[in-house]
């Protein structure tokens, strides 16, 4: 297979299982999700979307979300991880919200990069789920797989995301970064992945990722 039928093997593949995708993190416009998004790194979205509905109850706009303290955010978001950190971020973009956007969350990746908390992934999430600009975020499911397809050389989430966009019709990207993530999830786990249900990656896989693969299986 060249290159451009492998990708198109994988997005129609990726089309036939998930032909509507749902959205992973629960929200209700963009600053509720700028929030579930910021509150889920090196966190599951399952736990996320346990603690969310805790904190929106308190505050689920900037403006509500200011008059807490950030030990009461913290206090409410611990479960998370990482609460010391995200609980400052949180308190401190609806701030910034307030003083410099009318309590309104920008769509633009570069303002919602400059908020405290916000990093390059959050930002593409958000404006991808909340407004509809293309973008692809990359996670640890798009970073895995892209390597074990041959479509990026996996040294980092920057050249993996450089890659998918090069790759991928821009079209499509909102829904296609969804659709590899439950993929991910689903078929091609970083542990416990059985490749005889993983068709997209037993049928284009890298070489040496199989390789490796029936390696393992053989020893164990």
């Amino acid at each position: 297979m060249t290159k451009q039928e492998k990708v198109d093997f994988t997005i129609s593949t990726l089309e036939k299982i998930y032909p509507t995708i749902p959205i992973p993190l629960d929200h209700k416009d963009p600053y509720t999700l700028l929030i579930a998004v910021l509150m889920s790194a090196q966190s599951t979205d399952i736990r996320v979307n346990q603690i969310t509905p805790l904190l929106f109850e308190r505050a689920d706009n900037p403006y509500d979300m200011v008059k807490l303290t950030v030990e009461e955010i913290r206090e409410i978001i611990k479960p998370v991880g990482l609460s010391p950190m995200k609980s400052k971020g949180i308190h401190g973009l609806s701030q910034i919200l307030i003083e410099k956007y009318n309590g309104q969350v920008p769509q633009e990746i570069e303002l919602l990069e400059e908020l405290p908390g916000v990093g390059h992934k959050t930002a593409s999430v958000v404006v991808s789920q909340a407004f509809g600009i293309p973008a692809f975020p990359v996670d640890t499911h798009i970073h895995r797989l892209m390597y074990r397809w041959g479509f990026s050389n996996g040294k980092n989430v920057v050249q993996t995301e450089r890659d998918a966009k090069r790759l991928f019709p821009k079209e499509l990207w909102n829904k296609l970064h969804l659709q590899i993530i439950w993929y991910g999830r689903e078929y091609s786990p970083a542990r416990g992945w059985n490749l005889e249900k993983d068709i997209i990656t037993k049928t284009i896989g890298r070489k040496t990722v199989l390789n490796e693969y029936d390696k393992n299986k053989k020893s164990r």
